[in-house]
């Protein structure tokens, strides 16, 4: 994918990861820079305050926009998997007029421009113009093509889903993380409180901590889950409009006569 693996020896996602990576550790030092210790706003975003239990930066807080990072990392090479998936309707493949007619001569050429696009993982539309053009090479029969392609989207569809995988675990790994330092907040907090002498600062401060971190994640979870669901929306409608493409501009174009030979796949 062009403009993404933009590091020598790397791929888009890879080359992804490691810019989002860097984009939350200059956030996160950034803001280490700017608000000063101890702060509220400091305590809720960074933990950079006297009542954390965490050695400075090692903190929920930033191993949460870690994680976030690599989740939007994910999300924006599979946007701009969408946005290219997109491109390829409006490529013109196939007439698109209301009179003309294809017949399976005229399948070859159109097969031979697609298939180069199709890269094994990406390029929807290519590769359904290209599946069923073979079948109707092969078979010569409307029926079976319409067949093919319903499999192939079916199968495309579930492959897509999987794509989201690694993004739905981080979603639920983000408020999981939080909670676990909302419990070690508690539980230190917990072991602060002395009947005889109790600091009622250090107590508090340190439930504070235990709060933030849930809050934080929450947050953090929510854009996350916003941006894969407008995202997996994309590439799935750029699916379904390449199916709905090839049954308008393909199969319903189709006219096979019994006088025609069976054209040789290129």
């Amino acid at each position: 994918m062009a403009g993404v693996g933009s590091v020598r020896g790397l791929g888009p996602m890879q080359t992804a990861m490691l810019v989002g990576l860097a984009g939350a550790g200059v956030f996160i030092a950034l803001g280490t820079l700017l608000l000063p210790f101890s702060s509220t706003v400091a305590a809720l975003l960074f933990d950079h305050q006297k009542y954390s239990i965490f050695p400075y930066p090692l903190t929920i807080q930033n191993a949460t926009y870690m994680i976030f990072a690599a989740g939007m990392a994910d999300l924006f090479v599979r946007w701009r998997t969408a946005r290219r998936e997109r491109a390829f309707l409006t490529m013109d493949f196939l007439p698109e007029d209301d009179t003309s007619i294809l017949q399976i001569s005229d399948l070859g050429p159109i097969r031979r421009k697609v298939g180069p696009l199709y890269d094994g993982a990406n390029g929807f539309l290519p590769y359904l113009i290209d599946i069923s053009i073979t079948q109707l090479q092969a078979s010569r029969s409307v029926d079976q093509a319409v067949a093919i392609l319903t499999s192939s989207l079916d199968l495309m569809m579930h492959r897509l889903d999987l794509r989201y995988q690694n993004v739905r675990y981080i979603a639920w790994l983000i408020p999981t993380v939080g909670f676990i330092g909302t419990v070690i907040g508690i539980a230190v907090a917990l072991e602060y409180i002395n009947p005889k002498n109790p600091d009622i600062g250090l107590v508090t401060g340190s439930m504070a901590v235990a709060f933030y971190t849930t809050l934080v994640a929450l947050l953090v979870s929510v854009v996350l889950v916003f941006f894969q669901h407008a995202v997996q929306k994309q590439e799935e409608s750029a699916l379904n409009e390449a199916g709905q493409y090839c049954l308008k501009n393909l199969i319903n174009r189709i006219y096979i006569t019994e006088e025609q030979p069976k054209a040789a796949l290129p």
